[in-house]
């Protein structure tokens, strides 16, 4: 069994003062010594965001890649090993199914196997899951933000447009007047297909599912 401790600041200033780093240090080594265990490696991550994943710090990493069964991982506090409860959750299960133990000393020990463990892992999925669903709503927001200054999002460029230097949809004038064909037909009667051949003649591949999309699309521009 090895004993690993982890400690982390987020800034090169405070990696400099050492005084956050010291006293994680000592929280570390002082449990350690309170729990009969003796340290044997120190992981100290200095000026990393904890915004980022520990897998993706280089002593996050580091420290995952040497982890056996039944080793015992220490850390000051929640916040020294994670930002994020999605990434805590995550790597807690990975521990817990490697057989290492995780003490978290402002937590009150081991979160990993012992009677605080469930609470943990119910607060933080609970945490993630809110954390997740903020995630999908500033995409969302961004994406609705963005198709509506006319930004190109990736995948099919649609019918009377091009992308443009910047990124922005760009019109093209000959298949917008086709565009207003197509309405124009489409409110007269004519049906897809024969509103598609009608395109075909005049040089533009539409099939009529590609003009379902474009009156969808022409539809939700007009009337929102």
């Amino acid at each position: 069994m090895a004993v690993y401790g982890y400690a982390r600041v987020s800034t090169i200033r405070q990696a400099d003062d050492g005084e956050s780093l010291e006293v994680q240090q000592r929280m570390v080594t002082g449990y350690a010594q309170m729990q009969g265990f003796t340290v044997d490696r120190l992981f100290v991550e200095r000026g990393v965001s904890g915004s980022k994943p520990l897998a993706e710090r280089p002593e996050g990493a580091a420290l995952l890649d040497v982890l056996k069964p039944g080793d015992v991982v220490i850390t000051a506090k929640l916040d020294r090993m994670f930002r994020s409860a999605v990434d805590a959750l995550s790597v807690l299960e990975t521990l817990k199914a490697r057989g290492v133990s995780l003490h978290m000393i402002d937590l009150g020990g081991d979160v990993t196997s012992n009677g605080i463990s469930k609470l943990v892992f119910t607060i933080l999925s609970a945490v993630a899951e809110s954390e997740r669903d903020r995630i999908r709503e500033r995409v969302a927001e961004v994406k609705k933000d963005q198709r509506q200054r006319g930004r190109y999002l990736g995948g099919i460029i649609p019918f009377g447009w091009r992308v443009g230097d910047n990124g922005e949809l760009v019109e093209v004038p000959e298949q917008q007047a086709a565009i207003e064909q197509i309405w124009a037909l489409r409110t007269s009667g004519a049906s897809l297909r024969a509103i598609a051949g009608e395109m075909q003649a005049q040089g533009h591949t539409l099939s009529h599912e590609a003009v379902r999309a474009v009156l969808a699309r022409q539809g939700q521009r007009l009337f929102g």
